[in-house]
């Protein structure tokens, strides 16, 4: 998996969060036999405030959240089903997939809070954003029950228990 990584948040570890991504994102290409080496992601590790004015301005909510994405290619889901999952150019450069940003404190505090390991609660964010990218989301229930299905058993293969 590419991931174009900008660290803007000093408490991200450039190289900690590169392999943190790496493996969550891979994880999400590989639950549904995708080559990772296939597709491209740009990933920015931020800070509250920049995530904040980034949900305002993309989102109307101007407040921290603790991961945001923007799919390359807007997608419609059939309500509570797969999405049609992207096809790269055979030979061709790697597909982008879209952006995603991640706020440190936001993720920091919801990992004490919730009593879990910051690595595992950030695993499970890059993966929940990998499968926006992919064209899943969680606006009524039935597609949420899918979208949390999926991340439930992604995490499994990671060792990564239940977060729901």
């Amino acid at each position: 998996m590419s991931v174009d990584l900008v660290v803007e948040e000093s408490g991200w570890d450039e190289g900690h969060l590169d392999a943190l991504a790496q493996a969550a994102c891979a994880a999400a290409m590989a639950a549904f036999d995708l080559d990772p080496d296939r597709f491209e992601i740009s990933l920015l590790g931020c800070c509250d405030a920049r995530i904040a004015a980034l949900n305002s301005d993309f989102r109307g909510k101007p407040r921290a959240t603790n991961v945001l994405s923007w799919p390359s290619e807007d997608i419609a889901l059939p309500l509570g089903r797969m999405p049609d999952l992207p096809v790269p150019d055979a030979g061709g450069p790697p597909m982008e997939l879209g952006d995603i940003a991640i706020a440190y404190e936001t993720c920091a505090s919801e990992a004490a809070d919730q009593g879990k390991s910051f690595d595992d609660h950030v695993r499970h964010l890059l993966i929940h954003a990998t499968l926006h990218l992919l064209g899943f989301d969680h606006i009524n229930d039935a597609d949420a029950e899918l979208m949390e299905k999926i991340e439930t058993r992604i995490l499994e293969t990671l060792g990564i228990p239940d977060p729901y």
